[in-house]
């Protein structure tokens, strides 16, 4: 029963941030009376501590997926499937002025950023300049949470998001010298 109230919040959570999490709410759509909130969770603090416990689990599995993905197909179906932990991670990015949000997201970056980088340098075809393909990430990391909704997270959406930074690395490249921005100056 545990589970069904954690997996019910993580989702409330993922699609209204910490104002979501209604307990009342939270019973009726795990069929459940209040008390059965406090008996597992005793309030509403400890609960969030577990959501986030959940969510630092959730990231280290599609870390490991990332790592795994070898193209732009691979990592979209990655995206995809983890809709909900994208959008978890989109709340903490919004309400990071609380610092446990602000630890949990900084986490979960930490763990997810890295196991991005070689399919991202192989997408933007920048493995000869990593250090611009982890600057272009960090860019790419930000602009994607102020962008990304449930109706976002799709295939075609993110089939365009990447084909714009490619452009840009196109462009780029087009300059003839990348060395300014690879830090090799």
């Amino acid at each position: 029963m545990k589970k069904t109230w954690i997996t019910e919040g993580y989702e409330k959570f993922a699609f209204g941030g910490p104002k979501g999490l209604k307990i009342e709410q939270l019973a009726k759509r795990v069929k459940k009376n209040k008390s059965s909130f406090y008996h597992h969770f005793c309030d509403l603090e400890i609960f969030i501590d577990k959501l986030l416990d959940h969510h630092l689990a959730q990231a280290a599995i599609v870390a490991a997926k990332e790592t795994e993905a070898g193209s732009q197909e691979e990592l979209i179906e990655i995206i995809v499937f983890h809709k909900i932990d994208l959008l978890f991670n989109r709340q903490l990015r919004i309400h990071r002025v609380v610092p446990r949000f602000r630890a949990c997201f900084e986490k979960v970056s930490a763990m997810t950023t890295p196991s991005l980088m070689e399919v991202w340098a192989k997408i933007l075809d920048l493995n000869d300049h990593p250090h611009l393909a982890a600057l272009i990430l960090k860019l790419g990391i930000e602009n994607f949470y102020l962008q990304i909704t449930e109706e976002t997270l799709n295939p075609e959406w993110l089939n365009h998001y990447f084909a714009e930074f490619k452009q840009l690395v196109r462009e780029f490249k087009s300059a003839k010298n990348l060395a300014p921005l690879d830090g090799s100056v």
